[in-house]
């Protein structure tokens, strides 16, 4: 298991702005929370990320521009097997490469460590999202109906192996 505290990575994104994307630390979760509870109708509570942080083999990264939070999801392996989980992007960042670039670095890091096939769950009118995960190789595989609540909408299941 590579030591999460040496993962940090930095890059340019699309319009020249600097893109930071390390490790979620404690001291990020309060704001993780806030933007969580802004984007999800059903939102994870500051202790459930505060437990993800915690648990070694979980990886939850955080995206910075400047000092602002830009995003962060999550990927939580079992096994040769990872979910990934509460991908999010703050709305003044859209459409500018976040997501993507938090979700290769974050799939970089699980497969140093011996994931190589990737699940997740997308709302099904989330066509923006769709079409980011089949851009990384993501394929549908099913769906999971009312898996959402607020409003109630499938799931579509996708898996990149």
């Amino acid at each position: 298991m590579h030591k999460k505290e040496n993962f940090v990575q930095s890059m340019t994104l699309e319009g020249g702005s600097e893109l930071l994307i390390r490790c979620m630390q404690k001291t990020d979760v309060p704001e993780v929370a806030k933007l969580e509870a802004e984007i999800f109708s059903v939102p994870w509570s500051e202790k459930s990320f505060l437990e993800e942080v915690e648990r070694e083999e979980r990886l939850f990264v955080v995206a910075y521009i400047g000092e602002q939070l830009a995003g962060y999801c999550g990927v939580i392996p079992s096994f040769d097997e990872a979910d990934i989980t509460n991908v999010a992007v703050a709305p003044w960042t859209r459409r500018k490469g976040v997501a993507e670039k938090m979700l290769t670095t974050a799939m970089e890091w699980a497969g140093k460590n011996g994931v190589d096939a990737y699940t997740l769950e997308v709302r099904k009118g989330n066509a923006g999202a769709i079409a980011l995960y089949e851009k990384l190789g993501f394929v549908s595989e099913g769906i999971r109906r009312n898996f959402y609540e607020k409003p109630v909408e499938d799931a579509v299941i996708m898996w990149k192996r």
